[in-house]
């Protein structure tokens, strides 16, 4: 039987919490438990919102390179769509595989077109989540956390007082001037 992630972390932790003679009252006390969301953390930092201004202005970039390829095969379906019955069965057929072969050439090109951006979100984000991590651990052992998760990775409640997201952006940007 397969346990869900949450529910085997539950029974970990109860597990750990009741069953280890050695885990005391006063060990519980001082663990500290922050909460941040690192996706929020990235689209509220100053080098986050310049890497998504860069990523947007390319995807706009590459969108208006091919709106002339998908307004042209729009008008060749319709084309298609009017004329064909009045069409002989070997034009008809001509202009379907017309249609189809661009079809696929513009498929590809947005493939490569989405192979593009997601290579440049990935150079972008790299050393933005390069230097998250460097911060996260060293604001985590300044201000003596035991851990800090992320809030979008499986943590079902977090009460807002230990969400820690807006000192680690303020920290990040810090980071990033450097």
């Amino acid at each position: 039987m397969m346990l869900r992630p949450m529910v085997f972390i539950g029974l970990l932790f109860l597990a750990i919490s009741f069953g280890g003679q050695n885990v005391s009252v006063a060990s519980a006390a001082e663990l500290k438990i922050g909460v941040m969301n690192v996706q929020k953390v990235l689209l509220d930092s100053v080098s986050g919102k310049s890497a998504k201004n860069l990523f947007e202005a390319k995807a706009k970039e590459l969108k208006g390179k091919f709106q002339n390829d998908e307004n042209a095969l729009t008008a060749m379906q319709q084309e298609i769509e009017k004329k064909s019955s009045a069409w002989s069965a070997e034009k008809k057929e001509a202009q379907v595989r017309e249609y189809q072969k661009k079809g696929r050439e513009y498929q590809v090109k947005t493939e490569d077109a989405r192979f593009e951006l997601k290579q440049l979100q990935d150079k972008e984000l790299e050393p933005i989540l390069k230097t998250l991590q460097t911060v996260v651990e060293a604001y985590g052992k300044k201000n003596g956390y035991t851990v800090i998760l992320d809030s979008k990775a499986g943590v079902l409640y977090a009460n807002s007082a230990v969400d820690i997201s807006a000192d680690l952006t303020r920290a990040l940007d810090q980071a990033m001037k450097k």
